[in-house]
């Protein structure tokens, strides 16, 4: 069987002279001589096994375009036991809570909304912890207040005055408060918006001392 190979670069400008590969094919024994009539149909060196370049198969059809797409569109399937489901994931959502809770009373930057973070909050919030004060006691006079408005029906005109000079201690006092603090965020953190900080502190000190959010991290009487 007369085998026919076309001629390389080198050759072609020689035609009477005939390859060394060209010649040598079709004889078994030469090394790199064309393995003709092979086993599985194939000639050496034209895919056959251990080839470099050749990819292997992976192993598993490739599965069809509509097969794939339907596969996308499936809906999520539930776990076989709800409830369990529902018990685990309400466990992570209780312990993820507690997690957070105790950072924001630790006054930790990242549990902290928007309105408590950063320096100048954190300065306002030492500040009206540092001292007691009348507006702190707020709760427990309005709760005075509201049991003289009914003992004390006759005399009306005294509770109305006990209520604006309640107003007036609280409204003054917020007043000081707030320029203490805008005056030492100012020497402190130049540069640092200071805006809402004068109201943000009077609605702190009016807070009970226990139910402050952060929780106070300094005692009455420390310099601040």
């Amino acid at each position: 069987m007369r085998v026919f190979r076309r001629r390389n670069a080198d050759a072609a400008g020689s035609p009477g002279q005939r390859p060394a590969a060209a010649a040598n094919a079709g004889s078994p024994g030469q090394p790199g001589g064309l393995q003709v009539g092979a086993p599985d149909g194939t000639a050496n060196g034209s895919g056959g096994p251990g080839r470099p370049g050749v990819t292997p198969g992976k192993g598993r059809p490739t599965p069809k375009r509509s097969e794939a797409e339907r596969r996308r569109r499936q809906p999520y399937s539930a776990p076989a036991d709800r409830k369990a489901a529902a018990r685990q994931g309400r466990g992570r959502d209780r312990t993820e809570r507690n997690r957070r809770y105790a950072a924001l009373r630790r006054g930790e930057e990242w549990a902290l909304p928007p309105k408590d973070r950063g320096p100048v909050r954190a300065l306002a919030r030492d500040l009206v912890d540092s001292r007691r004060r009348i507006s702190e006691f707020y709760m427990y006079g309005l709760g005075v207040l509201l049991a003289l408005l009914f003992l004390l029906r006759s005399q009306q005109a005294v509770v109305d005055l006990l209520v604006l000079g309640m107003v007036l201690v609280i409204v003054t006092e917020g007043m000081l408060l707030g320029r203490q603090v805008k005056k030492l965020a100012a020497e402190r953190f130049p540069g640092e918006s200071t805006r809402g900080v004068r109201f943000y502190a009077a609605l702190r000190a009016m807070q009970l001392r226990k139910l402050r959010m952060p929780a106070p991290r300094v005692k009455p009487g420390d310099t601040i």
